[in-house]
């Protein structure tokens, strides 16, 4: 089998099933957040003595080990912040009629102290990988860190395809700071710098150079990248890419009504955005 192989699929076992587990911890009883959280809080010690104990190994397995530690690291932040664990100073909907500068600021107020734990987690992994041969664990959270961001812009800017039966009901309110709209003028940017990101981290997997370590490691990453950049495709083209996920959503009752914006007509539109 190829050297590539393995880590590719990997990846993609890995994300596909994590985002699963999220949607469907997130869409449990209220009541089991609780312990939800503090199994997260377990996992997030855990990954964080991973990724310190395999920064000085640049051995295949220290590349996995780093790559599945961030990325449990980052379902904690994920966790946190749709059990409303961890949000912002205001996690209400937008008043009626907040346009502009105005819905952005209560949209980042929703979600500040979210942003600062991300900041935090950043950090912790940055002093635990510093000056070490392995860093792929920091490569991993800024990258879902960087496509996070820009996915969460793009469904504010607007976008085709919101998903927001994924949305929790106890953060309905979110949906006013979503726009349904063709396109934004942020998207084709967002997805041309990950497309060239995909190739650089490509290339250094594809490198003749590269030992064992290496290519595992820029393989995972170029994977799931192409991942974020794909699901950045999923918020625009008329695909069923929520069927992916549908198995998160067992037994669900009808969902509470979510108020999505929608750009007036003068807005919809390639060429305008949604704020």
């Amino acid at each position: 089998m190829s050297p590539y192989a393995v880590p590719a699929l990997y990846a993609v076992a890995i994300w596909w099933f994590s985002t699963g587990l999220i949607i469907l911890l997130d869409h449990l009883p209220r009541r089991t957040f609780p312990w939800s959280m503090a199994g997260a809080t377990i996992v997030l010690a855990l990954s964080l003595w991973g990724i310190g104990a395999s920064a000085g190994d640049t051995s295949e397995a220290g590349a996995y080990t780093a790559f599945t530690a961030a990325l449990l690291v980052w379902g904690w932040q994920e966790i946190g912040y749709y059990m409303g664990f961890v949000s912002g100073p205001r996690p209400r909907a937008c008043p009626p009629g907040t346009r502009g500068l105005a819905r952005f600021r209560a949209a980042t107020a929703t979600s500040l102290w979210h942003e600062a734990a991300i900041v935090a987690g950043a950090a912790a992994i940055l002093g635990l990988t510093w000056d070490e041969p392995n860093r792929f664990a920091l490569w991993t959270y800024l990258v879902l860190w960087g496509m996070n961001l820009s996915a969460r812009l793009n469904m504010f800017l607007g976008v085709r395809n919101l998903n927001a039966e994924f949305l929790p009901d106890h953060l309905g309110y979110l949906g006013c700071y979503l726009t349904k709209k063709p396109m934004n003028l942020l998207f084709p940017f967002s997805v041309s710098i990950a497309t060239v990101i995909v190739a650089l981290l490509g290339r250094a997997a594809l490198a003749e150079e590269s030992a064992a370590f290496e290519i595992v490691g820029f393989t995972i990453l170029t994977t799931l990248m192409a991942l974020a950049t794909l699901e950045h495709w999923f918020l625009m083209l008329p695909l069923p890419s929520a069927a992916l996920w549908q198995w998160s959503l067992p037994g669900r009752g009808a969902p509470a009504p979510i108020t999505i914006t929608k750009p007036e007509p003068a807005e919809i539109g390639p060429t305008r955005d949604a704020a």
